[in-house]
C-alpha cells in the first residue's frame, strides 16, 4: 500500500523502529541507519525483528564522508525519522532546518517521551513514566492494586509509535499535495494523553470516576480478568446489559437477586468477591467451554505462545514463526493487497553496500 515512499530511520530505541516497522509492512522502502561498528542496545538480537523488511546501511554520522552520504539519502526520501533527546540532532548538524534545506518537502518525524519542550523534555523516562504523566496508566490495574500497565503498549506503541506513524502518513500527504514538508513531533506523553480521549467522553455521562474503581470500565465485576482454579486467567466484560445478561445466564445466574443491580457501585464489590469465588471452582479450560460461541464477552487471557494456538487467531494467521522467532503478521488487512510471508529481518549493514552503489548510479 506505501509502495514508492522511501523513509529514513536513524537507529534508536523502542518506538521509532516499531511504527518504522509497521511502514515497512505496509511496502514503504525503509532504509534504517545503524550505528558504524555498533551493537544492538543490550537486551535486543543482533538481528532485531522490528527491523524486518527494511534495508540496512552502516554509517557513522560524525564523520563527513558518512553524513554526505545521508544527505544523499535524505534527497532522494520523503520522510526521516528520529528518536533522539531535543538537540542531539541539531549538534549533529542534521536537524530540521539542515535537512529541510536539502529537501524542502521532507517530513521529519522525531520520536521522544516527553516532546520537543515543556520542563521536562531534556530528561530521561520510559513508557510507564509517560503512561503515568499523561494519565493514561491511572485506571490500570484493579481498585487497591498499584497502577501497572502492559509494557511497551500503552505509552511506547499506542501513545509514540502509532502516532508517528499517523504523523508521517499525514505529513507525506500535505507534502504531495505541494503544501511541503513538515516536522512530526510525536511525543509519547501526547499521544497517551490523547488515547485518553474516549474514556473522557465517558466522564461526560459520568461513567467516568477520578476515583480508582469506581468507573464503569474498571470498577464492575463484569470488567475484569478472574483467576481459574488451574492458575489460568479469564476476561470478562459485558457492558451491555443484553450480554451481561446473557452471561449471567451462562453462569446460572439469571434470576440471582445478588447480581440484578447490573450498574450499582455500591454493590460492586461484593459481587467481585463471589464472581472470584465462582471461577477459582473450574480450571480456564471448563470456562472457555462454557462461554464459547455465545456473546457473553468473555475470553481466556493468553500468553503470546497460547495465543498463537488459539483457534481464532491460528485461523487468521496473526503470530507466525519464523526461523525460530515468533513474531505476530501485518497489521491491518487490505481487501486489494494479499498478506504474504513475512517480510525478511536484515543483519547490520546488510546493505551498506548496495545502497552506496545505487547512490552513485542513481
Amino acid at each position: 500500500m506505501l509502495e514508492g515512499l522511501r523513509i529514513i530511520e536513524i537507529e534508536g530505541l523502542g518506538p521509532a523502529p516499531f511504527a518504522c516497522m509497521m511502514l515497512a509492512d505496509l511496502g514503504a522502502d525503509v532504509i534504517v541507519v545503524h550505528r558504524k561498528n555498533g551493537r544492538p542496545a543490550p537486551g535486543m538480537p543482533e538481528r532485531s525483528l522490528i527491523d524486518r523488511g527494511k534495508r540496512s546501511i552502516e554509517l557513522d554520522l560524525k564523520s563527513a564522508d558518512d553524513v554526505a552520504t545521508l544527505k544523499a539519502l535524505v534527497r532522494r526520501s520523503e520522510a526521516l525519522v528520529e528518536g533522539f533527546r531535543p538537540g542531539v540532532m541539531e549538534r549533529l548538524g542534521l536537524g530540521p532546518d539542515d535537512l529541510s534545506a536539502i529537501n524542502p518537502d521532507l517530513v521529519y518525524g522525531r520520536m521522544t517521551g516527553w516532546g520537543q519542550s515543556g520542563p521536562r523534555a531534556q530528561t530521561a523516562g520510559h513508557d510507564l513514566n509517560y503512561a503515568s504523566v499523561s494519565g493514561a496508566a491511572w485506571y490500570a490495574s484493579n481498585p487497591g492494586e498499584t497502577p501497572f500497565t502492559p509494557p511497551t503498549l500503552v505509552g511506547d506503541i499506542g501513545g509514540g509509535a502509532l502516532y508517528l506513524v499517523a504523523g508521517i502518513l499525514a505529513g507525506v500527504m500535505a507534502a504531495r499535495a505541494g503544501r511541503g514538508g513538515t516536522v512530526v513531533d510525536a511525543a509519547i506523553v501526547d499521544g497517551s494523553a490523547h488515547m485518553m480521549n474516549l474514556l473522557m467522553a465517558l466522564a461526560q455521562t459520568g461513567g467516568l470516576s477520578m476515583t480508582r474503581g469506581q468507573s464503569m470500565l474498571d470498577g464492575p465485576h463484569w470488567s475484569r480478568c478472574y483467576v481459574c482454579a488451574d492458575a489460568g486467567y479469564i476476561s470478562v466484560q459485558c457492558f451491555e446489559p443484553k450480554f451481561y445478561a446473557e452471561f449471567l445466564s451462562r453462569l446460572g445466574l439469571g434470576d440471582d437477586p445478588v447480581f440484578a443491580s447490573q450498574f450499582d457501585a455500591a454493590a460492586w464489590p461484593r459481587q467481585t468477591a463471589l464472581m472470584a469465588g465462582i471461577f477459582a471452582k473450574q480450571p480456564r479450560a471448563h470456562w472457555e467451554a462454557l462461554f464459547a460461541g455465545s456473546d457473553a464477552c468473555v475470553a481466556p487471557t493468553l500468553n503470546p505462545l497460547e495465543s498463537a494456538l488459539e483457534p481464532h487467531m491460528a485461523a487468521r494467521g496473526v503470530w507466525q514463526d519464523v526461523d525460530g522467532v515468533l513474531q505476530a503478521a501485518p497489521a491491518p488487512r487490505f481487501s486489494t493487497r494479499q498478506q504474504t510471508g513475512l517480510r525478511v529481518i536484515p543483519a547490520r549493514g546488510e546493505h551498506t553496500d548496495t545502497v552506496r552503489d545505487w547512490l552513485e548510479t542513481d
